[in-house]
């Protein structure tokens, strides 16, 4: 579980990232890499990314029960 916590965190720093890129100066990093927006491996990257995002609901427990334990 550990591996799976470090890859989606990972993967939400890209994703991170990769807005603050379009945010600045309207580059999205993931489509110029893999040619476009509408390319297939494009979409996969940005599902891949937000179904990482999904699973970080996960940690709010986890922060919330340190909170607690204080």
């Amino acid at each position: 579980m550990k591996t799976l916590n470090i890859v989606a965190l990972a993967l939400l720093i890209v994703g991170g990232l990769n807005w603050l890129l379009v945010g600045l100066f309207k580059y999205d990093l993931v489509a110029g890499i893999f040619g476009g927006q509408d390319a297939a491996l494009s979409r996969i990257i940005y599902v891949i990314v937000g179904i990482c995002a999904i699973y970080a609901f996960k940690f709010f427990n986890d922060v919330s029960e340190k909170e607690r334990a204080r």
